[in-house]
């Protein structure tokens, strides 16, 4: 993992339950927009937002390494036993902390932006680091009215990219 603080580092959180081309993809367009050495994929045993997944923590690193490994710049890590959370805020003051990195992405969906007011530490999380939001189909008007989006004015970076029609949900339906 890098250890240099004046590196930019992207954040992409979450269950991946599976990872797959649209991470990879919003990755890549982060990367290139605001000039990223990389994008952490964070993957968590939970997220605390759901009941269950539907892959194991371990399958779904798996498949999360075996995506990205032709992609230099996007390395999969799992923080949770290490800092003892699932939690994106626990996540950043540890790569803050511990790792010394000052010059953070968090990366979001839009779809994410509607009800990140209800994350644990929200202020804090947009305090320590730069929120990139992407679009995600019918949530881009709702999420620049969010709570959130009205707290932070004109400090939120939308990405308006070609909306990415896979996710993780259609994934996991056409498996059933």
């Amino acid at each position: 993992m890098v250890r240099t603080s004046n590196k930019s580092i992207g954040l992409l959180g979450g269950s991946f339950d599976p990872a797959h081309k649209g991470h990879i993809a919003i990755s890549k367009i982060a990367i290139k927009k605001k000039k990223l050495n990389e994008v952490l994929w964070t993957v968590v045993k939970k997220n605390p937002f759901k009941s269950k997944t539907f892959y194991s923590l371990s399958n779904r690193i798996k498949i999360a390494k075996e995506l990205t490994k032709y992609t230099k710049k996007i390395k999969v890590i799992h923080l949770d036993k290490v800092i003892g959370s699932s939690r994106s805020i626990d996540a950043i003051n540890y790569l803050i902390n511990k790792k010394k990195l000052k010059n953070i992405y968090f990366i979001i969906g839009s779809d994410n932006l509607i009800k990140f007011h209800k994350w644990k530490s929200w202020k804090k999380i947009v305090k320590l680091t730069k929120l990139i939001v992407f679009s995600r189909k019918g949530y881009d008007k709702k999420g620049k009215k969010s709570k959130v989006a009205k707290y932070l004015k004109n400090k939120i970076i939308f990405i308006n990219n070609k909306h990415i029609t896979i996710s993780s949900t259609k994934l996991r339906k056409q498996l059933k």
